[in-house]
């Protein structure tokens, strides 16, 4: 019984999780007229204070000096800051500028981008049916290609930098958690997010902050929890479920994006976008097909064999 509630507690993580993930368009468009970059700049800087309140409430300030004083994890981190730097400012630029499908598209790409980074850096070998689904993609994306008349490129920098983001942060370890791994990559970022502050005041409209009322400054004041609670949601998840059931809800997010870009925001979907989104679809459902066969099969394998089985717990 305590087993089942552990596991329904992951269940309502991991919803909460990608559903705030999926929800992200909505709080962002919001938060206009602030634009991209002025976003993506408190939402560095605060996110970097929320993690440190947490980190002191929650007495864990030790694990990150840990961290910084190891010189490898230290660089990865800075590797990760660049990354998900990349990632945020693109994912805001699409939010805010009617490519919401596209962006949605990035994140369902990304799995299969997953696939790809590990057969090209861990000599991974792929089985047929992987196969099959990376060339269904491939073949979507020139499908999307002719349909946006141009490389869809917000989709493709998306899943790639989150692809090289989860990469390198499996390299990183189990040492470094969901909060200390942000609250570093928010401090790498921070020359940044202050020199963007300070270019958006002198020679754009200036700052939004404070200026369009009390409720948008509040909303743009939430930008830390917003970007921290998902993730901590997630890890609460990943440690309650296995990663084979965890993966399902991966695609939540982006179907929320989809459904809002398309019906909301009213994004145009010709009959070509249509198609090469279905081909992603189909190159989902055929890994998710294989990876379901596999989790059966080693399963199986587990309960003929008595020895016990051991292995790494990947966290975020």
């Amino acid at each position: 019984m305590s087993d089942q509630r552990e596991k329904s507690r992951g269940f309502a993580f991991a919803v909460g999780a990608y559903g705030l993930w999926g929800l992200l368009p909505v709080y962002f468009i919001a938060l206009q007229p602030s634009g991209a970059i002025e976003i993506v700049a408190w939402r560095i800087l605060l996110a970097l204070v929320f993690c440190l309140i947490l980190l002191t409430a929650t007495r864990t300030l030790a694990l990150l000096a840990g961290i910084v004083r190891d010189r490898r994890l230290l660089g990865l981190s800075a590797v990760t800051a660049v990354l998900i730097g990349v990632n945020w400012h693109v994912y805001l630029y699409g939010s805010l500028n009617g490519f919401i499908v596209e962006a949605a598209l990035g994140y369902f790409i990304n799995p299969l981008v997953s696939i790809a980074l590990g057969v090209i850096f861990l000599r991974e070998r792929l089985r047929p049916v992987q196969w099959v689904a990376v060339s269904i993609s491939v073949v979507a994306v020139i499908v999307l290609t002719v349909g946006y008349g141009r490389l869809p490129w917000i989709a493709l920098v998306l899943a790639f930098s989150f692809g090289f983001y989860g990469f390198v942060k499996n390299r990183m370890g189990r040492q470094v958690t969901a909060v200390a791994g942000l609250t570093l990559e928010s401090a790498w970022l921070v020359p940044l997010a202050v020199a963007e502050l300070i270019v958006v005041a002198l020679f754009f409209d200036g700052l939004t902050m404070g200026r369009e009322g009390l409720g948008h400054g509040v909303l743009l004041g939430l930008a830390g929890v917003v970007t921290a609670v998902p993730l901590l949601l997630f890890a609460a998840a990943a440690r309650r479920l296995p990663l084979t059931v965890l993966g399902f809800f991966q695609y939540f997010a982006p179907i929320l994006q989809f459904l809002f870009g398309v019906f909301v925001m009213l994004e145009p979907m010709p009959l070509e976008r249509w198609v090469g989104f279905a081909l992603v679809w189909v190159a989902l459902m055929v890994l998710t097909a294989d990876a379901v066969r596999q989790r059966r099969r080693a399963l199986r394998g587990a309960a003929a064999d008595p020895a016990p089985l051991t292995g790494p717990v990947q966290t975020v």
